[in-house]
């Protein structure tokens, strides 16, 4: 089985201007998703796809594959369907995982796991997600609460999904069959969603964005996965691995 990863670098970028290759401790954005996508060890091969030849220098210094869209793909009005059927046509695969670059903070270890509970269901399509277990409103109406009564606590609330896109993927053929029944496959056939780490749902789209990875990574680094806590909890309990 072929299982290729298809990391985007649109040229364009309306909210950050080049962020994919705005620096993040000395190395450009998209360096973390291939990075992480080389060390999952689970792909076939890997490709950045941009309308951007700058980006085949990127691709050279990493050591993967680059494919250049054509220019009429490259606008912000671009719908991903027709990205993903184009480099489906173009390079062959079995199923297609979209990494996307504006979440440096997947492991290779979580991409992996996507990846193999999307083959034991034998998914058509799936995109990672993120559940989140606070109140939720939608044009000022209550979504998982009532504003009857006390003050629900969290804990007690309908959890709800939202969409982080930080993995996409699709089983080749059957997307090609639903682009050409119903011209939409994103979200096709055998669907689901797959609940990523809070880190991972960290996406980058604006400046502050940048900064908030920038800042995670810096203090990683000096925790060591340790949270410290005021001296007056015993010393026997002051120090927390984070597991």
């Amino acid at each position: 089985m072929k299982i290729v990863a298809m990391i985007p670098a649109r040229k364009g970028s309306k909210r950050l201007k080049n962020k994919n290759l705005s620096l993040i401790s000395g190395k450009p954005l998209i360096y973390y998703s291939i990075k992480t996508a080389k060390e999952s060890k689970i792909f076939s091969e890997i490709y950045i796809n941009s309308d951007d030849e700058i980006y085949k220098k990127i691709a050279e210094r990493y050591k993967v594959n680059f494919y250049k869209r054509p220019l009429k793909l490259g606008g912000s009005k671009i719908k991903s369907d027709d990205v993903v059927l184009d480099f489906i046509k173009k390079i062959k695969s079995d199923i297609l995982v979209w990494v996307n670059p504006i979440a440096p903070l997947q492991t290779s270890q979580e991409i992996s796991k996507i990846v193999n509970y999307f083959k034991k269901n034998n998914l058509n399509s799936l995109i990672t997600s993120r559940e989140n277990q606070v109140h939720f409103s939608y044009k000022k109406k209550p979504v998982n609460f009532s504003l009857r009564g006390k003050f629900e606590q969290t804990q007690n609330l309908f959890p709800l999904e939202e969409m982080v896109y930080s993995i996409m993927m699709w089983s080749t053929d059957s997307f090609i069959k639903s682009m050409s029944l119903k011209g939409n496959a994103i979200m096709h056939g055998k669907f689901d969603s797959y609940n990523v780490s809070k880190l991972s749902s960290l996406i980058v789209k604006k400046i502050e964005d940048v900064w908030i990875i920038e800042s995670i990574l810096n203090q990683r680094k000096k925790i060591k996965n340790k949270i410290k806590y005021d001296n007056i909890i015993s010393s026997n309990n002051r120090n927390l691995k984070i597991k």
